[in-house]
């Protein structure tokens, strides 16, 4: 598990690339897992932290969408 001082989306979205499933903790924020380089939503979730994964999410999909098309 990896701990991130700040939220760094470009940061926190490499390490996820990379390594495809597990947890990072980030401070402000809390423990976020992911799997098979998504992460994961959890219901009980603040709605900061649900933003954040719908960002990291998003910043995923759109890194991820030039090289599809390749």
């Amino acid at each position: 598990m990896r701990t991130f001082p700040v939220y760094a989306p470009k940061l926190i979205v490499k390490h996820v690339r990379i390594f495809l499933s597990g947890a990072i903790w980030v401070k402000d924020l809390g423990l976020l897992e992911f799997d098979k380089g998504r992460f994961l939503h959890n219901q009980k979730s603040l709605p900061k932290v649900k933003q954040a994964v719908s960002e990291l999410n998003a910043l995923i999909e759109a890194q991820s969408a030039p090289q599809q098309s390749t």
